[in-house]
């Protein structure tokens, strides 16, 4: 009876195991996201949740955010194969910078991350300099 008892714990274990691991599967991998604060609004975001900013100075689809910029606002890239709900793929792109790099656009705007954004939905970015900006939808 005891050995009855362990196989039916044991296939109890497995069946769980394997549940979890099909419900971790079906999440859907995306690669950049809509995220959403109190008081940001609606925000771009990557698949991770870091936020996205966009450079005023930037013209479309060319960065000029170069050199030390870059050092304190990383170049955001991703071979896009998943976009978020309510994004369409055909509004972002991909852009080789002067540099070499290369950098994901949205509607023609290089995006980036804020090297002080350091967990998903940090927003410090925000209005910085009155030149960079979360990009909204």
């Amino acid at each position: 009876m005891a050995k009855r008892h362990k196989n039916f714990c044991l296939v109890l274990m497995l069946g769980f195991i394997t549940g979890v691991i099909t419900l971790a599967g079906a999440d859907e991998k995306v690669d950049i996201k809509y995220m959403e604060k109190e008081i940001v609004g609606k925000y771009l975001a990557d698949g991770s949740g870091r936020s996205l900013y966009a450079f005023v100075k930037d013209d479309k689809n060319t960065s000029n955010c170069l050199e030390g910029c870059a050092v304190n606002w990383p170049p955001f890239h991703v071979d896009l194969s998943a976009a978020g709900e309510g994004l369409n793929m055909t509004d972002f792109a991909v852009i080789t910078r002067t540099d070499g790099k290369q950098q994901t656009t949205y509607k023609g705007m290089p995006l980036y991350y804020f090297s002080n954004d350091r967990y998903p939905g940090d927003t410090f970015g925000e209005g910085l300099g009155e030149s960079w900006f979360l990009v909204r939808p």
